[in-house]
């Protein structure tokens, strides 16, 4: 169920398609790209029980993994190689098996080759987690953007 933003030129898929389409870990969890657009994307997951710890919740790496996927897609949408520059969350209520969460990613500012962006996730209207990912567009990337 994505929003396609594809070229509309020539019907060829988009930087985030491509992206997810190769991103085998984050398919191989379950994880599911609703929609996206400029510098946002909103993706979900179920938590399953090869993604809970010893106590029973959902493993923070998994948690992180999927907030992760999200700030890719939306960094990444505006067309130039961009990868993680550095990230940190912010763990707010324990998700549990059978949970489905929501990632919702949108920017809150590109400079130079940087950026910065939020995603929360979340279980219905509670927050899981929040995630803050600042982003580098690599160089020789193709657009203009990204010198």
């Amino acid at each position: 169920m994505v929003d396609t933003t594809k070229c509309a030129a020539d019907g060829a898929e988009g930087p985030v398609e491509a992206m997810f389409t190769a991103d085998e870990a984050s398919r191989r969890l379950g994880i599911e790209l609703l929609e996206h657009g400029a510098g946002s994307a909103v993706l979900r997951m179920t938590v399953t029980p090869a993604m809970v710890n010893g106590h029973r919740i959902a493993h923070g790496g998994y948690l992180f993994l999927f907030a992760d996927t999200a700030f890719a897609c939306a960094c990444n949408s505006h067309g130039p190689v961009t990868v993680a520059a550095g990230a940190d969350i912010d763990f707010v209520t324990p998700a549990y098996e059978g949970d489905v969460l929501v990632a919702t990613a949108r920017e809150r500012t590109r400079f130079g080759r940087g950026g910065i962006y939020d995603i929360t996730v979340s279980r219905g209207d509670e927050v899981v987690a929040e995630f803050r990912g600042r982003s580098r567009v690599l160089r020789g990337s193709t657009s203009k953007e990204s010198r």
